[in-house]
């Protein structure tokens, strides 16, 4: 039989939780947690989203989303507008204080990901990132 180490996606589900953890530990005090960080990363990409779409693109289930988007609001760092497209529809798009909370988290983030990265060089990191990154997008195009 395989050991736990010997299987990817185990590891791949370790990695995840401790990253996870991390990224915790370091958003606390500002009274979010990471679902919210990669909500507010997310809107920094575009000029706002529906709840549906942060739903499907995030994949959060939908009545979660609520509850983030209106954490984020209390805090300033996001707001529900009308749909340009659609009067009755509502988007979400981040504020100036969203924007500014997401510079002033930058470095602490880099921070959480060379603490969990630290035992690869830089080369080894650039090869994790990129074969990483077309796993997650051949999975999210499916």
């Amino acid at each position: 039989m395989r050991g736990l180490h010997s299987d990817t996606g185990y590891l791949l589900y370790r990695l995840g939780l401790r990253s996870g953890q991390l990224f915790n530990t370091f958003l606390q005090e500002s009274g979010l947690r990471l679902r919210h960080y990669a909500l507010l990363r997310f809107l920094a990409t575009s000029e706002g989203a529906l709840q549906r779409e942060l739903s499907s693109r995030l994949g959060y289930d939908p009545s979660a989303i609520v509850g983030l988007v209106d954490d984020l609001e209390k805090l300033g760092f996001a707001e529900r507008r009308p749909s340009p497209d659609d009067r009755r529809s509502r988007i979400v798009v981040l504020t100036e204080d969203g924007r500014a909370f997401l510079r002033d988290t930058d470095e602490a983030g880099l921070r959480v990901t060379n603490d969990l990265l630290q035992p690869l060089d830089p080369a080894e990191r650039d090869t994790l990132h990129t074969l990483l990154q077309r796993v997650a997008e051949a999975e999210l195009d499916a």
